[in-house]
């Protein structure tokens, strides 16, 4: 029997999600661990998770030297034999950075645990902070710098958020290579020892994992004295940028990089979902209204999508592509033009099922791995979320209607309240 390949196959609407709960256990020292057990492979990822980001920074770039630097030294152990103990147990460890929160993670197979979680303790405990490794990640982060500086893609991103927030404020800020290069030992290792040293952090554990693997966790993370948590440094709201249309000038550039969007919220606000509906249609995945016109029908640019990007206290919307600069205007408008559809005109059923059932399979999708799976609860647990609100996800997308998605449009995508930034010219 030949396969017609003109007919669709069929497919089935996924309808519910069961997303695998944690169990909760407290160390001797009062630091919750979270375990994710699950997955049919013996392997484990170990994450401590501080409180440590831009947040709670007394001078700027601490928080990212800070837990960067962890791995470069310890009591007894330098930047190689640290490197080489890890390896040794087939080990693999990142260091984190965001604006909320420092981590450590590591990846390793699950008998290998009770080895590397000494090392995990080394890091939390011990760190040296030796002036010459300081010195030349410095010097890496400005060359680094410098290069993304002459992206209009970074450029555009960076200015946006700084137009957003306020350049000074957490959400705002970017790397300087001026605050770099005057950042001093002293402001990193106080961060360090106030954040993560004598800080109070969270353990989530995720993959195949025994009782035995949590006695291991209390026996060591488990045995660590800490501070009374501190809260972050205050920052004010940044000046009123509603309507404003930022030029970061690149003569020498032949395409322009565009952002557009606004303060909006995080996922605790109740139109949360039906927001990241509407977004899905205006430039939340590949057939979106945006990419169908500004890239299909026009050919304007590559790419174009549209973000709900949720952080810890905040969050935001962005609109963002990059086109010559010949087309930056005529993008503008036609960006313009697809948000003033979805505030007048009601979204035809069949457009609406389609975009609500691929964010139903894409999220369905997301959750294979004992990993994926440890994300999600971990946002959860971290931002103090209701137990069942990713159980929820694709009932609250269901029902989103298109009233409610132009309800949405008008309330939230008034382009008269956003900020575009504009990196390269028109």
């Amino acid at each position: 029997m030949s396969l017609d390949r003109t007919i669709a196959p069929d497919f089935k609407v996924v309808q519910t999600v069961n997303l695998p709960g944690p169990q909760t256990y407290t160390l001797d020292n009062g630091i919750a661990l979270h375990v994710i057990n699950i997955g049919e492979q013996p392997v484990v990822r170990l994450e401590c998770i501080f409180e440590a980001g831009n947040w709670y920074e007394s001078e700027a770039a601490a928080s990212y030297f800070a837990v960067k630097m962890l791995t470069e030294g310890v009591e007894g152990m330098t930047s190689q034999e640290i490197s080489e103990a890890f390896d040794q147990l087939g080990a693999f460890t990142e260091l984190t950075h965001t604006s909320d929160r420092v981590g450590i993670v590591v990846y390793c197979l699950s008998r290998f645990l009770p080895e590397v979680l000494p090392l995990v303790q080394k890091l939390i405990r011990s760190a040296t902070f030796p002036e010459k490794e300081f010195q030349e990640l410095k010097n890496i982060t400005v060359q680094n710098l410098k290069v993304n500086r002459e992206k209009t893609a970074y450029l555009a991103t960076t200015e946006f958020r700084a137009r957003l927030f306020g350049a000074a404020h957490p959400y705002g800020q970017s790397q300087n290579a001026e605050e770099i290069e005057a950042l001093g030992m002293g402001a990193v290792q106080m961060h360090y020892e106030r954040f993560i040293r004598d800080g109070k952090f969270t353990v989530v554990l995720a993959g195949q994992v025994t009782e035995a693997d949590v006695q291991h966790v209390n026996a060591t993370l488990g045995q660590n004295s800490f501070d009374v948590e501190t809260g972050p440094f205050y920052f004010d709201a940044s000046e009123p940028y509603q309507g404003d249309e930022t030029i970061v000038d690149r003569p020498e550039s032949v395409q322009s990089s565009i952002r557009m969007g606004r303060v909006l919220f995080n996922r605790h606000h109740p139109d949360y979902f039906k927001m990241l509906v509407t977004n899905e249609i205006l430039g939340g995945y590949f057939g979106s209204r945006l990419m169908k016109n500004i890239r299909e029908e026009k050919g304007l640019t590559y790419g174009i999508s549209s973000h709900l990007v949720t952080l810890r206290n905040e969050g935001y919307l962005m609109i963002g592509t990059d086109v010559k600069k010949e087309f930056t205007q005529q993008t503008i408008d036609e960006i313009k033009k697809e948000i003033s559809r979805l505030q007048t005109e009601l979204v035809g059923d069949e457009e609406l099922q389609t975009v609500k059932s691929f964010m139903a399979g894409e999220f369905a999708g997301s959750l294979n791995t004992a990993f994926e799976v440890a994300d999600r609860r971990k946002i959860l647990l971290l931002d103090s979320l209701p137990a069942d609100f990713f159980n929820q996800y694709i009932d609250r997308v269901h029902a989103t209607t298109a009233a409610d998605v132009m309800e949405m449009a008008n309330r939230y995508l008034n382009t008269k309240d956003m900020v575009t930034v504009v990196a390269g010219g028109k």
